[in-house]
């Protein structure tokens, strides 16, 4: 395994800026997400670490080296797309020894069954092997798509979204197959997503792209906590964080132009009065949609709350965020 550094790493396609000046440290071993919208340049972050595309400034070092002059098979990463990538026509065993069958690996075939059984018992595919790909549900796709990365015991691994297509169920399942796998491996994972959930529930790194800027980089506790700014603060979190004037709870900060409020952060049972809008109960946890004012907010209440709609509850603050009029973070 190895760490992965990019230094001012810079790339436009035609008028288009993918990234802007991006440094960023990959720790060796470490689960790294990239987490953006579309756009703000995570699939051209990973293909200028595999190699796939040329940065037009910046670099990429692998291991304490550039790699820029080398081609993708030379920079030893692998990668996992959002769409399965198999061969229909193939058993899942035949598709995992596909890249372990080239000639530059020059393996035998006893070697080559022993790292497909390893990597199938690590994915829990081992009674699929004589399957045909087209015999497997989405879930075991992409396990076996998942699998072709791993068989290969790359310095890297690469994946761009490769849950996103999959339903809540496997989604869920595969995130946590997948945190195992880094468990058991040690292996450096960059991996792209706009899911705030898998970036929580995976990630020992987060880093936070806008528009081919890299905004914040660090765990996902620390970003959770302390977002630089509006736009990081909205990126993790669920419900989102609300937003308000400044001054929509009274006294603020000088330079405050906006307070933050995690739903679990609005206190209930003094200060200001809200309204109930409607009550969504999640059996583990209760959210109340308020309306204060002329402003909306989601807080968190008591699993078994009795609160209904149209019942008015006293609100405040109780561990604010502050920002400027820019969106920065000032407190």
């Amino acid at each position: 395994m190895a760490e992965v550094r990019l230094s001012n790493l810079s790339k436009s396609f035609g008028a288009t800026k993918a990234l802007s000046d991006v440094t960023m440290t990959i720790p060796d071993g470490a689960f790294v997400v990239l987490l953006g919208p579309t756009g703000a340049g995570k699939t051209t972050t990973l293909r200028l670490i595999a190699g796939l595309d040329r940065p037009d400034a910046g670099d990429v070092q692998i291991a304490g080296a550039s790699v820029l002059g080398d081609t993708p098979a030379q920079r030893d990463v692998a990668m996992v797309f959002q769409q399965y990538s198999l061969y229909p026509h193939m058993s899942v065993r035949d598709n995992l020894a596909f890249p372990l069958r080239s000639p530059v690996l020059n393996l035998p075939e006893a070697e080559i069954d022993r790292q497909i059984n390893a990597v199938a018992g690590v994915l829990r595919i081992s009674h699929k092997l004589d399957n045909k790909a087209t015999q497997l549900s989405g879930g075991e796709m992409q396990r076996v798509s998942i699998g072709r990365a791993l068989v290969r015991n790359p310095r890297i691994y690469l994946m761009d979204e490769p849950l996103s297509s999959l339903d809540a169920k496997l989604r869920a399942e595969l995130r946590i197959e997948l945190k195992r796998i880094h468990a058991e491996m040690g292996a450096t994972f960059l991996y792209v997503t706009h899911d705030q959930i898998e970036a929580m529930t995976m990630a020992t790194h987060v880093g936070v792209l806008d528009a081919g800027r890299l905004v914040q980089f660090g765990t996902p506790r620390d970003i959770y906590d302390n977002p630089h700014n509006i736009y990081v603060a909205t990126r993790l979190g669920q419900p989102r964080i609300n937003i308000l004037p400044a001054t929509a709870f009274g006294q603020a900060p000088q330079t405050a132009a906006h307070i933050g409020l995690r739903p679990e952060h609005i206190a209930v049972g003094d200060g200001q009065a809200a309204t109930i809008r409607r009550v969504e109960r999640l059996g583990d946890q209760t959210r109340l949609h308020l309306v204060m004012g002329s402003h909306d907010l989601i807080t968190l209440t008591d699993a078994h709350t009795s609160h209904s709609a149209g019942e008015t509850v006293h609100i405040r603050p109780a561990n604010p965020l502050w920002f400027d009029a820019a969106g920065q973070r000032i407190a």
